[in-house]
């Protein structure tokens, strides 16, 4: 098909203004630009029309919040037609509303009994599931706080001087079942219990610190070292036998619209340069 272009148009013009000399030149050159610009319209549209875009959404556990964005645009460099839609929330949250067809993809959980659950419910293939990192507990408090942390251990909880300790909701996140134990097995829980602040996942928890509407608290290693958090408190790190291990692992639902792009973006994820950026937030990788 013919495309004009300001070129062509000027040779025309010409030829136009040789047969049609009563009209006048500056009409016929508005004329051939339109036209020209239409062509250009046209072509661009064929040009974005025949990029293929890769679209697909993604439900993950609140402690990657950093870490999966660090990852999805360390992603998206090398796949600039992807588009990739996070949502984040608690593990048992998003299973919750996975377990009822939310339209999501592929599902990034702190626990990996939520994607398993997944499978025999129908909602997954058991070929899709996979285990992506391991993740940590840490009492964190904020910098201005005068409790000396390094010192006191698990114990700066039992300070007279706390009033309120976050932990996630342990009914809804893996963290939270994971911190809950974690005062139980250190033998702190009884002295606490009731200073203890529910946060409906490990983000929420670390905004009640950071903010002030709790004094301190047990949060994930990745969110205490996360840009929001990293300058602004201390941690102490809870020892790992004091809590059941928090393997976190994922799985594509067999709703996801490309499931090309979806395994391709499990493959960075659990590739050296997703892996890189997992060690980076303080996530142990499977097998280690």
């Amino acid at each position: 098909m013919f495309q004009p272009t300001e070129r062509s148009c000027s040779i025309l013009l010409w030829g136009f203004h040789r047969k049609l000399g009563s009209v006048p030149v500056q009409l016929l050159l508005g004329l051939c630009l339109f036209l020209a610009a239409c062509g250009n319209r046209q072509e661009k549209l064929a040009d974005a029309t025949s990029e293929v875009i890769h679209e697909f959404r993604i439900a993950a556990a609140a402690d990657l919040k950093f870490a999966l964005e660090e990852i999805k645009q360390e992603y998206l460099q090398s796949h600039p037609n992807s588009k990739i839609e996070t949502t984040f929330g608690s593990s048992g949250t998003l299973f919750a509303q996975l377990s009822h067809d939310a339209p999501f993809d592929l599902f990034l959980s702190a626990d990996l009994k939520y994607p398993h659950q997944l499978v025999e419910q129908g909602h997954a293939d058991a070929d899709t599931e996979f285990k992506y990192a391991i993740g940590h507990v840490v009492v964190w408090v904020p910098n201005q706080s005068p409790l000396n942390l390094e010192k006191l251990g698990i114990q700066a909880l039992t300070d007279a001087t706390v009033k309120k300790i976050a932990i996630a909701n342990p009914k809804l996140a893996p963290y939270g079942r994971a911190a809950e134990a974690a005062l139980k097995n250190l033998k702190v829980y009884d002295q606490i219990q009731d200073r203890l602040v529910l946060g409906e996942n490990i983000s929420q928890t670390s905004q009640f610190i950071e903010t002030g509407a709790a004094d301190i608290g047990l949060i994930s290693l990745s969110m205490a070292l996360s840009p929001a958090l990293k300058e602004k408190g201390r941690l102490w790190r809870v020892p790992s036998d004091a809590y059941p291990k928090l393997e976190q692992g994922g799985v594509i639902l067999k709703q996801c619209r490309d499931l090309a792009a979806a395994q391709d973006f499990k493959a960075f994820l659990v590739g050296p340069k997703g892996a890189a950026i997992l060690k980076k937030f303080g996530f142990d990788l499977p097998g280690e």
